[in-house]
């Protein structure tokens, strides 16, 4: 009997062992399955990473049990920065990627990710807190050495900006964008001289478009450095003859010389390309005395609006007062009566032609201040002019 039990005490400790060592294989598979499951996720999110699907990265990670301690935890935060990185949600970008340093991530390349993400939240000092320890990812890619110039520039740290620019221009010579911030630097030192130098260096080397000479040439025109501005938009203007915004920029600087003449016969060529510029030439051309020269573009502007208010400026210097009266009908059609400095000037043009009722009769629209004084003033000429009519002939 002895003997039976004992046979069977060991059998049930048999099946006890064999139970045990099947929950412990059991487990260890499970564990490695979701070791497995971790590391799966961990690529597929770098893959989608790679493949430029930000979203579906960050999808990916979520999967993920941060509380397992096989998660490579700098890899999981290194790629969730980089994907709040490339979908513009910087804070977070920066929260992660710092979390990939707490954990561990030692990969130099990820201080250039962090420099480049303070930039675009405007954190100058943290910039340069981190671009330094981007290592030789510094001395590779233009784009460090450019923020890091920017940062010094608007911490105020005018010196080491130009030095970083200097040293960007030195280690990518053909790298124009260190001349061209130089530029503008020296334009808001007020050194003009060494930015117009620089400025056409850079247009000669670079293949400069449109918009560089512009902007250059309005740096310098908003330093009141008008000959130097000149000098670079009527370059532009050679090589770029049908970009309105080169043509309304030379334009305006001739306008700050006084060269009204000049400025009105730019704009009158840019307005074959663009016709809404006839009205600014025409205008231009009136305030330098061309009235018949205005007069003519005007007639053929296609805006009535436009049109009809500049004509009726143009008639009455030209003292042309009852064409300028007889506009009332127009006037009145498009909408101009609604504005008073329209409606002063038909009545001036209409007690001009001695139509004095007529005048009189909107005269009683004014009511801003300076017009209806200045109404006001025509009502006591008219009566002056009833009594004596001699003194208006």
């Amino acid at each position: 009997m002895d003997k039976i039990i004992g046979r069977v005490l060991i059998r049930f400790a048999a099946i006890i062992l064999a139970g045990l060592v099947l929950v412990s294989l059991c487990q260890l598979a499970f564990a490695k399955e979701k070791q497995s499951d971790t590391t799966d996720f961990i690529e597929l999110a770098a893959i989608m990473l790679k493949d430029g699907h930000y979203d579906r990265a960050l999808m990916a990670l979520q999967s993920i049990d941060l509380e397992d301690e096989k998660t490579d935890l700098a890899r999981f935060y290194t790629l969730q920065g980089l994907a709040y990185m490339n979908l513009n949600d910087f804070v977070a970008a920066k929260d992660s990627l710092q979390s990939a340093i707490h954990h561990g991530q030692q990969d130099a390349l990820i201080y250039a990710y962090l420099a480049q993400i303070h930039f675009s939240l405007k954190n100058y000092a943290e910039v340069l807190g981190v671009v330094g320890k981007a290592g030789e990812h510094k001395r590779q890619n233009p784009i460090l050495i450019s923020i890091q110039a920017q940062s010094y520039w608007h911490l105020k740290k005018t010196h080491q900006a130009i030095q970083a620019l200097n040293e960007g221009h030195r280690l990518f010579p053909s790298d124009y964008r260190f001349l061209k911030l130089k530029v503008f630097y020296f334009v808001q030192l007020e050194l003009y001289q060494e930015a117009a130098k620089l400025g056409q260096e850079y247009l000669a080397l670079s293949k400069a478009k449109a918009e560089d000479y512009v902007a250059i040439g309005n740096a310098l025109r908003l330093s009141k450095e008008y000959q130097e501005a000149l000098k670079i938009m009527e370059i532009a203007r050679l090589q770029f003859p049908d970009n309105e915004v080169v043509s309304k920029l030379l334009a305006h600087i001739y306008l700050d010389l006084g060269m009204l003449n000049a400025a009105a016969h730019i704009l009158e060529h840019a307005a074959r390309v663009n016709h809404a510029l006839l009205s600014e030439a025409a205008e231009i051309y009136r305030r330098a005395g061309r009235l018949h020269k205005a007069l003519m573009l005007n007639s053929t502007i296609l805006d009535q609006k436009v049109k009809l208010k500049q004509r009726l400026s143009i008639l009455l210097a030209l003292k042309q007062y009852e064409q300028a009266a007889s506009m009332e009908g127009s006037l009145y059609r498009v909408g101009l009566l609604e504005d008073e400095n329209v409606r002063y000037a038909l009545a001036y043009a209409q007690f001009s032609s001695g139509h004095f009722q007529q005048a009189a009769k909107h005269l009683d629209f004014l009511k801003e201040p300076e017009l209806f004084r200045r109404g006001v003033e025509l009502r006591r000429l008219m009566e002056v002019c009833k009594d004596e009519p001699w003194k208006c002939a």
